[in-house]
């Protein structure tokens, strides 16, 4: 029996609204290694964006480090996966790979070429080993940027030649009685996402969402996916499935469920998958749920409890609906919130209903929440008043993806 964790989109160091969130991503690290005490897995695998940005603090590389020797210190015999996703410097996530290999560690982030130019795909393919014996193997697909796919006429074509490659390749070296798990950081076309969140749009956008019949091979037990902060099966498919977030990125997110998958599997085939939960330690506020004057929103601060702001007090969003101007607004809401236990975030502001199709007043936080994609299509259908021509937007993503590199 192999019994394997998924996990993904750690995010550390993210900085929300101008919070450090050292603290959750502790508890939420201390919470794994304790699941792995109890629960012994044989495998570790973290699907990608292990930080929130490819130029990482000391302090967040520290965090990270940290972990990795407490838990592999504590479970001698696990072996831990970990490829890159679009937020991590591929070069900076591989660069302790000597180091890892004593620990048992393996990370994938850069797509190496063979001499003749040719994509090294057996540095993709992991040996899963438990007691001396190779009882499966990971296809270790990180994220994936332009050059790093077989030539193709798009990313999704691209996307699709490379996991068939891989899976050409793992056909010469894998046994029937072997378990295969693929990974990937990207998007597919059937997940459930929000298209509000920045989080989960900024860099893939809806030109990259991949089908998920790139999965549809009989070897393929489990796929492990990252990017999409959602837990979810993909298309019904109880194999296929993101881990999610462990702590909610945005406000957008404040009613994901948060946690790991556990999958089992007996030899080639998984026996079983099993959710368990995870409850961060900081809570996510919205007040009101919907816009209102900002009469009935002091009128809701006042019924918040009083207190001091601790480290687990909940981060809150005010969402106020305006007829005009207000430029003192964040000046009364902070006052409102004085001897309140919450942290204040952002506060939204939208505009009356008043006019046919009004449309909501925008503060920087909202702007960054945008597809850039999206804004270049109105702006090309304000200009021309026609949309914008599909190769101009794969000319555009292409660009935002070389920027991304």
């Amino acid at each position: 029996m192999l019994t394997l964790f998924h996990t993904a989109d750690w995010h550390i160091g993210q900085n929300f609204y101008g919070y450090d969130r050292k603290d959750e991503h502790l508890f939420f690290f201390d919470w794994l290694k304790k699941q792995t005490k109890e629960l012994c897995p044989d495998v570790l695998l973290i699907a990608g964006d292990v930080f929130d940005s490819p130029n990482p603090s000391a302090e967040s590389q520290k965090i990270y480090y940290k972990f990795l020797h407490e838990i592999t210190s504590g479970n001698p015999n696990l072996q831990i996966i970990i490829i890159a996703g679009n937020h991590d410097s591929a070069a900076r996530l591989e660069a302790p790979n000597p180091l890892f290999e004593e620990m048992n560690i393996t990370v994938r982030g850069l797509v190496k070429r063979t001499q003749d130019g040719e994509i090294n795909c057996r540095d993709l393919l992991i040996p899963v080993v438990k007691n001396g014996k190779t009882v499966g193997w990971c296809v270790a697909v990180p994220y994936l940027r332009q050059g790093d796919y077989p030539a193709a006429e798009n990313y999704v074509q691209g996307i699709e030649l490379m996991y068939k490659a891989l899976y050409a390749e793992l056909s010469k070296i894998k046994t029937p009685d072997q378990a295969v798990i693929v990974t990937g950081h990207l998007q597919t076309k059937d997940a459930l996402l929000s298209d509000k969140d920045r989080s989960e749009r900024a860099i893939i956008g809806g030109l990259e969402c991949v089908p998920a019949n790139i999965f549809d091979n009989d070897e393929i037990a489990y796929v492990a996916l990252g990017h999409l902060h959602r837990c979810q099966k993909v298309a019904g498919r109880k194999n296929i499935q993101y881990a999610g977030s462990p702590l909610p990125m945005s406000f957008v997110e404040k009613n994901y469920e948060q946690g790991i998958n556990l999958v089992q599997f007996n030899s080639s085939k998984i026996e079983m998958i099993e959710r368990i939960n995870f409850n961060p330690p900081v809570g996510l506020l919205s007040l009101p749920s919907e816009p209102k004057p900002l009469d009935d929103v002091m009128n809701e601060i006042n019924k918040l409890p009083d207190g001091e702001i601790t480290s687990n007090s909940p981060y809150l969003e005010i969402k106020v609906l305006l007829t005009e101007p207000e430029p003192s607004i964040r000046y009364h809401i902070e006052n409102a919130l004085k001897n309140k236990s919450v942290k204040l975030a952002c506060t939204v502001s939208h505009k009356s209903d008043t006019e046919e199709k009004s449309e909501k007043t925008m503060e920087y936080n909202e702007l960054q929440e945008i597809n850039p994609v999206e804004i270049a299509k109105i702006a090309f259908r304000n200009q021309y008043g026609d949309e914008m021509p599909e190769n101009l937007q794969n000319l555009l993503q292409s660009v935002i993806r070389e920027i991304d590199c």
